[in-house]
C-alpha cells in the first residue's frame, strides 16, 4: 500500500433506497490503492445493499458520489464500471448454463483489456490462476456455476478477479459457505490481489477470513451507516462483544 497515493476507489454522500425504503443511510469511504478494508455487521444492516448499489444494481436507487481512480463513474453502469476496473464478487452467484468458465472468462478479459487475448496466451494465464486456486483444470470446460458446490462458485469468483486485474474489487460475503481448506485458498488469492496495488473492500460477518486477510481498516455498518471506523483490532473485538455494545452509535447515527 503507497500512503502517497491517491484513492482508486471514493464515495461520498451515498443513500441506497430499494422501492420507498431507505437502506443505506449515507456512507463516505475512501481506498488507497493495495488497502483492504473490511465492512462487518450484522444480518440487515444493509452491507449487501450498499455494494451491489455501488457497483450499479438497476434495482437500487442510488444517490451520491462514486470515484473509480479520479474518474466519476456515479451514473454508469455496471458493464461500464467493469470496463474501467470495478468488481464485484457476489454473495450468490449465479449460474449461466451453456457457457463455460473459459469462454465466460475470455470475453470478460477481453472486455477489460479492450482487445481479444489471443487463446494460447489467454489459456496459460488460465490454468496458471487456476493451480494458485488449487483447481481443477477440468473446471474451465464446465458450465459456470452450474452444479458448483457453494465453495466451488466462490473460488470462480476469486479466479475472476485474479484474471480480471480490477483496480478496485468489492467482495461481498465472499468467506460463506466454505469450509477451512477452501477459505485459506480463496485468501491466498485476495491477498495476491491486494498485492498488486487493487483496492479491496470485504464485506463479511465474521472474524474468520481476516484471520488469513489482514485489513488496514475495519468499519462497522449498522443500520445503513458506518458507526465505527477502527484497524484489525476491532475485528477482534467484534468477536468477542458481537453488535450490541454499538447500537447506541448505530441510533446516534455513527461516531
Amino acid at each position: 500500500m503507497n500512503q502517497q497515493a491517491k484513492p482508486v476507489f471514493e464515495c461520498a454522500g451515498i443513500h441506497i433506497h430499494i422501492g420507498e425504503k431507505e437502506i443505506v443511510k449515507g456512507v463516505d469511504l475512501s481506498v488507497l490503492p493495495g488497502e483492504v478494508h473490511a465492512i462487518m455487521g450484522p444480518n440487515g444492516s444493509g452491507k449487501s445493499t450498499l455494494a451491489n448499489g455501488l457497483m450499479g444494481h438497476p434495482a437500487y436507487a442510488v444517490e451520491g458520489t462514486v470515484m473509480l481512480a479520479g474518474e466519476d463513474v456515479s451514473a454508469l453502469p455496471p458493464d461500464e464500471k467493469a470496463r474501467r476496473g470495478m468488481f464485484l464478487a457476489f454473495q450468490y452467484p449465479v449460474a449461466v448454463p451453456g457457457v463455460t468458465v473459459a469462454s465466460f472468462l475470455r470475453a470478460a478479459v477481453s472486455a477489460v483489456r479492450g482487445a481479444d487475448v489471443p487463446v494460447r496466451e489467454f489459456r496459460k494465464e488460465l490454468l496458471a490462476r487456476m493451480a494458485d486456486l488449487e483447481m481443477d483444470p477440468a473446471f474451465a470446460g464446465r458450465y459456470l456455476n452450474d452444479g458448483f458446490s457453494g465453495g466451488e462458485k466462490k473460488r470462480v469468483e476469486i479466479l475472476q478477479l485474479l484474471m480480471l486485474k480490477p483496480k478496485f474489487a468489492l467482495l461481498d460475503e465472499t468467506d460463506s459457505g466454505l469450509d477451512i481448506d477452501a477459505l485459506k485458498v480463496v485468501a491466498k488469492g485476495i491477498n495476491a490481489t491486494a498485492s498488486n496495488d487493487t483496492g479491496m473492500v470485504l464485506v463479511t460477518h465474521y472474524q474468520r477470513l481476516l484471520n488469513y486477510v489482514r485489513p488496514h481498516v475495519v468499519h462497522v455498518f449498522m443500520d445503513g451507516r458506518i458507526v465505527r471506523t477502527g484497524g484489525p483490532e476491532l475485528a477482534l473485538e467484534l468477536e468477542e462483544r458481537g453488535y450490541d455494545w454499538l447500537e447506541p452509535a448505530a441510533a446516534a447515527g455513527g461516531v
